[in-house]
């Protein structure tokens, strides 16, 4: 089918947009910790069975020891890091410029691969940069009665957003080094567990995921708080639907979409995130939502697109 991976990059941006809608409901209801808990134990439980389906064995085969450091570094970082200020920005500035900063991740991303991976930043790159952090500025900036520049979104809200975006685009980066080291430790022979690889990856991000939100917990001396986060029904209800469009759907669609057209076409068409989530959001959250902010979230993908072009 012609431009089955385009198509199946957009029902990533479409996936992803329901994650953050419903992860702002879960959020808010029972909180952006213990959603973070329960998301990433579903998770876990998800990507072991879908494991034990393809391959035989529930959990990754074959990792070794550097390829357990690095996924486990990156689901510290893009999990533990990146998700807690995203489900904390949900609350304070909503999903719709929660997502608008995951616009920062290709930032990140290239900053982290040209310190880890020695990757070159291209003029195209740092161009992209500048118009990604100028569609934001569009979009969160205001101007006073008095002519002043300022926030019109809460200081720690735009901070979450901005270590959000950061943990994402940096676990990305750790998460690559992770499946090489993986790639090279599996036996040529085993060919379903190299298609699989990426679900295998993300189980073991997922496992330090929940180590790392459990420990988060247990330091706030928040355990008491899962049980009754457990028995609001509308709150886990968007928590598995959060978990659902998020790390299952939503990765196995981009794996799938990367495999039918190029990686730059997919990751700019997944981009879309913050365009989509607009109108929902309105229709949802009865958010106001400003010609500015469109202008902004348009500008911003643009700027993503300049990565990969």
């Amino acid at each position: 089918m012609q431009y089955f991976g385009e198509i199946l990059s957009v029902g990533v941006a479409v996936s992803w947009t329901a994650t953050a809608l419903f992860a702002e409901v879960g959020s808010k209801r029972i909180g952006s910790l213990q959603l973070n808990v329960i998301r990433m134990s579903l998770s876990l439980l998800m990507l072991g069975v879908t494991l034990w389906w393809f391959t035989g064995v529930p959990y990754p085969m074959y990792a070794d020891s550097r390829a357990w450091f690095w996924l486990s570094l990156s689901g510290f970082v893009g999990y533990v890091l990146g998700d807690y200020c995203l489900f904390n920005a949900y609350v304070l500035i909503g999903s719709r410029f929660g997502q608008l900063f995951m616009t920062l991740a290709p930032i990140a991303a290239a900053f982290s691969g040209w310190i880890i991976l020695g990757e070159k930043l291209s003029l195209q790159a740092l161009a992209g940069m500048l118009v990604t952090l100028t569609g934001i500025g569009i979009s969160v900036l205001s101007r006073g009665t008095t002519h002043k520049i300022g926030l019109k979104l809460p200081l720690k809200g735009v901070l979450f957003g901005i270590g959000a975006g950061m943990g994402q685009g940096v676990g990305l980066v750790l998460s690559k080094v992770g499946m090489n080291y993986y790639q090279m430790s599996v036996p040529a022979e085993m060919e379903a567990v190299s298609d699989l690889l990426p679900f295998a990856s993300t189980f073991i991000r997922a496992i330090t995921g929940t180590l790392g939100f459990l420990a988060v917990m247990w330091y706030s001396k928040k355990f008491n708080t899962i049980s009754v986060a457990i028995h609001d029904r509308k709150g886990m209800n968007a928590a598995l639907w959060a978990t659902v469009f998020g790390p299952f759907i939503g990765v196995s669609f981009s794996l799938m979409a990367v495999q039918y057209t190029e990686a730059g076409i997919a990751s700019t068409l997944m981009a879309l995130t913050p365009i989509f989530i607009l109108w929902p959001s309105h229709l949802i959250f009865n958010h106001t939502i400003t010609v500015k902010e469109v202008a902004g979230a348009i500008i911003s993908v643009i700027g993503v697109s300049l990565f990969f072009i």
